[in-house]
């Protein structure tokens, strides 16, 4: 698999991301492009991963064997286009593309009948620990063991057999890190109003919420036993949680993610 050569159409974090763990996971510099008009993102590729970069996207897909799309959505059309029609030969190559809310009929109107897989990664693959909702059309397996491979190097993946569950990813891993950190936001203010200076507070906010999560993810219980095991009945905690359920805060948190594939929904129709 390390024979194919990969162009990245896009410099933006998730695209540094996916290259780094591509990279510290063994995978040939030399085999990986990238290309965007910004020199400076390029450079920083360059010195950091000793991959190759143009600003060209033409020059990019016609060496690559693979091209991932890791561009805004509301660019995706242009870019498309513009590829198809200055390397039409492209579209016997296998696509990849990191953007949300554009399915896969998009994309043929754009690119014509050709081989894609959309992928939906997020923010904690920059630290290899992230999520990626995978959904494939037209693909060998061979072909999806290979983008597994590649999303696999910042965390784990999931395969879905509906392209519809790639909204659903987006509400439960995609838009998620900005849940927990809006939770960690409003926990820092209070600790602030409590005394504790604001990088103590952040600290102490930031080790607790990574202890939970590894707690949660190293234990064989559901998540509603863990809480129980530090809720003692009429203690501080239990008062803690029944404020949160008088509150509605699990319907709250309902809402808000189907609000979010609403939205996907929404931007599905109108890019």
């Amino acid at each position: 698999m390390n024979d194919n050569t990969v162009a990245f159409i896009g410099a933006g974090n998730m695209a540094r991301c996916i290259i780094g763990g591509m990279v510290k996971n063994g995978y040939p510099a030399e085999n990986i492009i990238a290309a965007n008009p910004s020199t400076p993102k390029l450079d920083a590729l360059k010195a950091d991963f000793g991959i190759e970069v143009t600003q060209d996207n033409i020059l990019a897909v016609q060496k690559a064997d693979v091209i991932v799309l890791a561009v805004k959505p509301q660019m995706m059309a242009d870019v498309c286009s513009a590829l198809i029609a200055g390397a039409p030969e492209i579209h016997e190559k296998l696509f990849v593309t990191v953007a949300a809310g554009l399915p896969v009929e998009r994309y043929e109107q754009w690119l014509g009948p050709v081989r894609l897989i959309r992928t939906m990664p997020n923010t904690p693959s920059l630290v290899g620990l992230g999520v990626t909702g995978i959904f494939s059309s037209r693909c060998s397996n061979y072909e999806k063991s290979f983008v597994d491979a590649m999303f696999a190097s910042v965390g784990s993946t999931v395969w879905l057999e509906q392209e519809a569950q790639i909204n659903h990813v987006i509400a439960v891993t995609g838009s998620a890190p900005a849940y927990f950190f809006y939770f960690m936001q409003a926990m820092q203010q209070v600790a602030q109003e409590l005394g504790f200076d604001a990088e103590s507070a952040k600290a102490m906010v930031s080790q607790t919420a990574l202890g939970a999560a590894t707690m949660a993810a190293n234990a064989s219980v559901p998540f509603a036993e863990l809480r129980a095991q530090v809720t003692s009945k009429g203690g501080t905690t239990h008062q803690a949680i029944e404020t949160f359920r008088e509150g509605g805060l699990e319907k709250l948190v309902r809402d808000a993610m189907l609000a979010a594939i609403a939205r996907a929904e929404e931007m599905a129709k109108t890019l």
